[in-house]
């Protein structure tokens, strides 16, 4: 067996979470799948943030352990928001492929959890969303190509190519890019009613309940 990757920092506990998860989830269930994405991700990030790939290292540290937090709340948890729940609830349906799996975590993950992750790191650091937005583009730019990756190691084969396909059409209706530029403007909304915790509140909720609908429809079953 391949020896692991230490990493050293905070990041850490965080990747050490995630493996666990890796280790006791069955291959096929559409967690799983999610959670070995989040994984190369988080290393990733981790093996950046020792070559001065971040600006403020300490701010993208931080930025990142929240934002990994927060699916570990609801991987190790029975709580979970309605942006979840699709996954949840479809992670073992065998009409699901797994490239749909991704992304429906992907969704939920970057569309509701990373909003209040930067909100939260603002608040840890005592600074504006403004003074995170180079750590959030860089984030954003190594999933953004991870997310292309992910397309071509989890696509089911050459069939995906014809247009007719119906994963091609409804992955087509999705972006990543889009999802992050959403979720900048989010979090900078609720940086703004931070005064004001009932406007955050319903905010908060309408975003959840939106990600969640386009989570549901990204776990549409599909015919072989």
């Amino acid at each position: 067996m391949a020896q692991l990757e230490v990493f050293t920092g905070p990041v850490d506990a965080v990747v050490l979470r995630m493996r666990a998860l890796d280790a006791d989830l069955p291959e096929r269930d559409g967690v799983a799948v999610f959670n070995r994405v989040y994984l190369a991700v988080t290393e990733e990030v981790a093996r950046r943030l020792g070559t001065g790939h971040f600006p403020d290292a300490e701010a993208a540290t931080a930025l990142d352990v929240r934002f990994a937090q927060r699916y570990l709340a609801v991987a190790e948890e029975e709580h979970r928001p309605a942006c979840w729940r699709p996954l949840f609830q479809f992670r073992r349906h065998p009409g699901v492929r797994r490239l749909q799996f991704a992304l429906a975590g992907i969704n939920a993950h970057i569309g509701h959890d990373l909003a209040f992750a930067v909100v939260d790191t603002c608040r840890g650091l005592g600074c504006e969303p403004a003074d995170l937005e180079d750590e959030f583009e860089r984030v954003g730019d190594l999933l953004v190509s991870l997310e292309e990756r992910i397309r071509e190691e989890l696509m089911p084969g050459p069939d995906l190519l014809q247009i007719a396909d119906p994963l091609t059409h409804l992955l087509g209706s999705w972006s990543l890019e889009r999802a992050r530029d959403a979720t900048w403007s989010a979090a900078r909304a609720l940086w703004a009613l931070r005064g004001l915790p009932d406007l955050a509140e319903e905010f908060g909720r309408r975003l959840d309940a939106a990600v969640g609908l386009t989570g549901r429809m990204l776990l549409t079953p599909l015919p072989d």
